[in-house]
């Protein structure tokens, strides 16, 4: 299977499957354990070195490592925005007013008035609907992709596409 295709399916599903574990544990919806979300970063990080050491090893430079990597983005944030939807309309359909309530339970820790935790709930409204957080996860998987992978494609450069220190021609 194509390398761009193949990791950016697995990034896709493995952070699909990581937001699952989330709601299944209810982790989603504890303030000391929400920002475990954030292990899909790690996933996709290591998911695209999986990728781009595929892809150097066809041959691809620096530049075409970058877009590679964002393409492997691409296909995983599709699978992303089907994974988000089903989680907060089919599977959690909850899970927002939830998130929501743990969100004025902070505010309210923080001591903030009945009309300052109004104005901040309003404030994320348009953000909290289960289409808004299928394109959030997108967005932040595609920017999350460009950057790591501008990053990952120097080192794949410099290591080379196995992983070890590149050899110098004129050392030979």
């Amino acid at each position: 299977m194509n390398p761009i295709l193949s990791a950016g399916l697995l990034i896709g599903v493995l952070c699909s499957v990581w937001t699952f574990v989330m709601g299944f544990t209810g982790w989603y919806k504890d303030l000391a354990l929400s920002n475990l979300f954030f292990v899909v970063i790690p996933i996709e990080i290591g998911g695209l070195i999986w990728g781009l050491r595929r892809t150097a090893a066809q041959g691809r430079a620096y530049g075409g490592q970058i877009l590679a990597g964002a393409m492997m983005a691409i296909v995983a944030g599709v699978i992303i925005i089907a994974s988000s939807l089903i989680f907060t309309t089919i599977v959690f359909p909850t899970s927002i007013a939830e998130v929501e309530q743990m969100y004025r339970a902070r505010l309210q820790q923080e001591g903030r008035s009945a009309s300052e935790m109004t104005a901040a709930i309003q404030g994320h409204a348009a953000s909290t609907t289960p289409m808004a957080q299928a394109e959030s996860g997108f967005v932040g998987t595609f920017v999350t992709g460009i950057l790591a992978s501008a990053v990952i494609a120097i080192f794949i450069r410099r290591h080379g596409p196995g992983g070890s220190a590149a050899i110098d021609p004129s050392q030979r």
